[in-house]
């Protein structure tokens, strides 16, 4: 089957703004609000910038001002092989001391890119991906590396997860591996045979059948990755495996009792810096007895589940949600924190069902009805909310629908509420990411139009107002027709000169071949005012995650000359096509 193989990164320039922290795609929590030094070092190592999941950066400088003349900058380019739907990850202090992103793709490939230019300082492939003919159901043709890897600055080590076949197709293996970030070498004692290493109560990992979708964590010095179904495909089970970052021999894991059960949220493992929280999916044939799916779950290090009602909630109509595939972890949870609320340390769950669930974090409940819950959408919610506090209050950010951008406020009440915020329309919609100057005020939350425009959009955080509309034609991410069958990741992510790198990533499985040698293009935007002798050394990256179904028209190939001129590239618009089968 022919698919789209060449992704971009497309970096956005908004002037000599300084330290601007990460923007990610917001699913899963927790308000940041500090301030950081001109000179500060920044490094966004995992999805969504925090073991929180928040999503929000801030950055002095950048002001309504500033990012309403965001252009692209022509001059970044990065071309890699596979399709991608990671995050890119980004540290301050890379090989040689070069400011680095790290990409992965489902090729297997690792890479080492320059973040100045977008050159590749190392590559590395991990192993043979697996085809899609020798799985039994796939959306990814091939299938490799999915899932957010995360990187250990303290041993400089990049930590991922790749789906690999040694011969050819008919062993598949899951392999969680290591590599040291400076030179793209396996660290000793890696990979992880996942098969062969993760067990529990007589339930044994059969990697053939498992998709490692989910961001992955670390917790106290242990590396949590996250495993779900291929499109609920075969006898699943969610799984969380935990490998200790120094002995990764001690491997400790939990899954769902029940067949079904994923955890499959591109969020993955959240953490309030003690214990991770994870959200599951659908169960199968429960008999009414809760199995560990629909629901938030906090688990002690290793993992461990306690079994407590505290550390765990699932909605009284679970079985009913069961029953019509709606998924509670369908966006991962969402760490945040209401001053002035009681409880004030939240657990922020939006599901497919369209309901936005509160949950005391402290004490989640078991099955019972959440602190609060309301029908924000009649779509299925899925991607990764932002959050985000102002003067007027505590919001969530999220993607409502393919073409409306929405927003909710939790109340500093006792207990706190959820109030319907402001809502756009826009040609597409992928997930949001908030910038402040200062962690209050000047809040621009950003979607990306991942199934209609594939531009760039930012709002004012407290009503909606447009402050970016997306730019002109050299902003646009992806050019060209609709119609065909793909699904689509879009990325954003900002460094401290400012540049806001964008990545539409397109599989287009069926009707069209953007390049017949598979690649993947960085590219890179840029604001006319630029001027780099005036911005500090201090870097930060994120993005803004579009991870939804969507059908889309692949145009003409592209071919090698193009790759230097990305703008005059052809490329895939899209439409949306939510068949929640494919969601896993």
């Amino acid at each position: 089957m022919a698919h789209c193989g060449r992704r971009k990164v497309e970096l956005i320039d908004c002037g000599p703004l300084k330290a601007l922290l990460s923007i990610s795609s917001l699913v899963a929590a927790g308000l940041w609000s500090a301030i950081l030094s001109a000179n500060a070092q920044v490094n966004v190592t995992q999805f969504h910038n925090h073991a929180s999941r928040d999503g929000l950066y801030v950055d002095s400088a950048f002001t309504p001002g500033a990012a309403a003349n965001l252009t692209r900058d022509l001059n970044f380019d990065g071309t890699i092989v596979g399709d991608v739907y990671a995050q890119p990850l980004y540290i301050d202090n890379g090989p040689g001391g070069r400011p680095t992103i790290s990409a992965v793709t489902e090729s297997n490939n690792v890479y080492a890119l320059d973040a100045v230019n977008g050159s590749i300082i190392w590559q590395r492939n991990v192993g043979p991906p697996v085809p899609a003919d020798d799985l039994n159901c796939s959306k990814f043709d091939p299938m490799g590396i999915t899932g957010t890897p995360i990187i250990d600055l303290a041993s400089r080590a990049l930590f991922l997860d790749a789906m690999t076949t040694p011969d050819g197709g008919p062993t598949k293996k899951h392999y969680i591996i290591s590599l040291n970030v400076d030179t793209g070498a396996i660290n000793p004692g890696w990979p992880v045979d996942v098969e062969a290493t993760a067990s529990y109560n007589g339930i044994t990992f059969t990697a053939a059948i498992q998709q490692q979708r989910p961001a992955l964590g670390i917790v106290g010095n242990i590396l949590y990755v996250g495993y779900g179904s291929m499109m609920d495909c075969s006898l699943y089970h969610g799984w969380l495996v935990g490998v200790p970052i120094n002995n990764p021999a001690s491997v400790t894991a939990w899954a769902a009792s029940a067949n079904g059960g994923a955890i499959w949220s591109t969020s993955g493992v959240a953490s309030d810096g003690t214990n991770p929280f994870v959200g599951t999916g659908n169960t199968f044939s429960t008999g009414g007895i809760w199995s560990g799916g629909e629901a938030v779950i906090r688990f002690q290090p290793g993992p461990i589940f306690s079994g407590s009602t505290s550390d765990y909630w699932a909605p009284t109509n679970w079985t009913t949600l069961d029953s019509g595939d709606q998924d509670v972890g369908s966006c991962g949870p969402l760490l945040v924190d209401v001053p002035g609320a009681t409880p004030s340390s939240l657990v922020v769950a939006l599901g497919k069902d369209g309901n936005a669930y509160l949950l005391n974090r402290s004490n989640l409940g078991g099955i019972t009805a959440p602190i609060a819950q309301a029908q924000e959408s009649f779509s299925y919610i899925f991607g990764g909310p932002a959050t985000y506090r102002t003067a007027q209050g505590t919001y969530v950010a999220f993607r409502d629908s393919s073409s409306v951008s929405k927003t909710f406020r939790i109340t500093a009440t006792n207990p706190p509420t959820i109030v319907s915020g402001w809502s756009v329309s826009q040609n597409g919609c992928g997930s949001p990411f908030v910038t402040s100057t200062d962690g209050t005020n000047n809040m621009i939350v950003w979607f990306v139009g991942t199934e209609g425009d594939q531009r760039l959009h930012g709002y004012n955080g407290d009503t909606g107002a447009v402050v970016y509309a997306g730019g002109g034609q050299n902003e646009l991410m992806c050019r060209a027709g609709r119609d065909t069958n793909a699904d689509t990741n879009c990325y954003a992510y900002c460094d401290s000169n400012c540049h806001i790198y964008a990545n539409l990533y397109s599989d287009c499985h069926a009707h069209c071949d953007l390049n017949s040698n598979g690649d993947s293009y960085i590219f890179s935007y840029s604001n006319s005012n630029y001027d780099p002798n005036t911005n500090s050394d201090s870097h930060a990256y994120s993005h803004s995650d579009g991870y939804t179904q969507a059908n889309a028209h692949c145009a003409s190939p592209r071919n090698a000359e193009t790759t230097a001129h990305p703008a005059a590239a052809p490329g895939c618009g899209v439409i949306e096509d939510q068949s929640s089968e494919v969601e896993r």
